[in-house]
């Protein structure tokens, strides 16, 4: 059955060429299509079956075009024909390609290696599919196993904060992870971790259970056993492949003290005090000089900058028991690419984002002035909840309010 299958697909490639002889048309120009670089990628994995003498002529003149054209495609054609070529005996292509592909890669300290995709729905433009093919293209055609590894850890990096987004997509992954460059499921070691003097052995450790093939654990430790060297944290990994984890420290400040702490998220809160002039409405920015009175309209400004993509994230402003919204409906909103739903609660009003792009988003909502006092206007804080260690605060705001 494969071989009748090899041979329709040879014919039908016969046919095309046969094409362009008949209309005239220039041999020498680009005629690849999509349909011949997916024909050479499949052909490749089939070479043992021999091409017909008829079949000849075209199987060439579609090689040659794409050792020509391979130039003019995106990255996950360029993975399929270097895959294709190097199984086809045109290795010197088929290493171009891979060199050119990593002359283009953008490479991270905490990424790794990988390229930039562009949005949209067509199958070449889904960016874990092609940076699976990668790897196995890296792999396969240069032996680089340096730059295997550093590719592995973008397709990583694109589980942690969000979801690989089909079941194709998720088996490209696992097979690019499992099958190419280091067996990540070989090794048992754990990670070494030390806290100061205390080094931490989750196999001596009480009611600390390791999962069973990820190594993960967790511990905590109460009030009266930190110490200040516990501050000094050291990890250390002695095996291949790549390993994350988080430390939290919780205690409890006043909220006008706390100050700003920023991760791959990045908050910064702005308080404006809303005048109308005959210009029409100026905002100044309120500082503890700003004279500020029952009735005043104050703008609450929330810029936000992300490094990733995300998804299921959370943000959460609070506010002074002096400031009532005018936004008082809850309701899905639409800015800047963004889909959000913002949601307005008695102490603090909630922002709920299915989806999270890179990029840098500023948020806007008024509140009024209710009575006078001295407030602490909160903090707004944000957190990832598909990587929860993924999570960030803006600095504490105090303001105060006269008759």
């Amino acid at each position: 059955m494969i071989q009748r299958a090899i041979v329709y697909l040879d014919e039908r490639m016969q046919e095309s060429y046969d094409f362009l002889i008949k209309n005239k048309i220039n041999l020498e120009k680009n005629n690849l299509s999509y349909l011949e670089i997916h024909y050479l990628y499949t052909r490749s994995f089939f070479s043992e079956i021999p091409i017909k003498k008829a079949h000849q002529t075209a199987y060439q003149y579609w090689i040659k075009q794409a050792e020509t054209y391979w130039l003019d495609f995106n990255f996950y054609c360029q993975g399929m024909m270097a895959l294709g070529l190097h199984r086809l005996e045109s290795k010197g292509t088929a290493q171009d390609i891979v060199t050119s592909l990593k002359e283009n890669a953008i490479m991270h300290e905490e990424l790794g290696m990988y390229w930039k995709y562009p949005a949209g729905y067509f199958w070449y433009q889904a960016p874990i599919e092609t940076q699976s093919l990668l790897i196995e293209a890296f792999y396969d055609v240069a032996k680089d196993l340096e730059a295997v590894e550093e590719m592995k850890i973008w397709l990583l990096k694109q589980k942690q904060t969000s979801d690989w987004k089909t079941t194709k997509a998720t088996a490209e992954a696992c097979y690019a992870l499992l099958l190419q460059g280091t067996d990540l499921l070989t090794s048992d070691q754990l990670v070494e971790v030390s806290l100061g003097t205390l080094r931490i052995d989750p196999v001596k450790m009480e009611n600390v259970q390791v999962e069973a093939g990820t190594g993960y654990f967790k511990t905590s430790w109460s009030e009266e056993d930190i110490q200040p060297e516990m501050g000094n944290v050291r990890v250390v990994k002695k095996d291949q492949g790549i390993g994350w984890g988080a430390l939290y420290w919780q205690y409890f400040e006043k909220l006008d003290k706390i100050t700003t702490h920023q991760t791959p998220l990045q908050l910064k809160k702005q308080l404006f005090l809303q005048i109308n002039t005959d210009k029409g409405p100026v905002i100044k920015p309120i500082t503890e000089k700003t004279k500020l009175k029952p009735g005043d309209l104050v703008k609450i400004r929330i810029e936000l900058k992300v490094d990733r993509e995300m998804e299921y994230v959370h943000m959460k402003d609070m506010r002074a028991s002096s400031l009532e919204p005018l936004n008082v409906i809850s309701q899905y909103k639409y800015q800047d690419g963004l889909w959000y739903y913002e949601s307005t609660k008695d102490a603090a009003t909630n922002f709920f984002f299915p989806w999270l792009a890179k990029g840098t988003y500023v948020f806007e909502y008024p509140l009024r002035i209710t009575h006078a006092g001295s407030f602490s206007n909160g903090i707004t804080t944000i957190q990832c909840m598909y990587a929860p260690e993924f999570t960030s605060h803006s600095e504490g705001v105090r303001i105060t309010v006269s008759d």
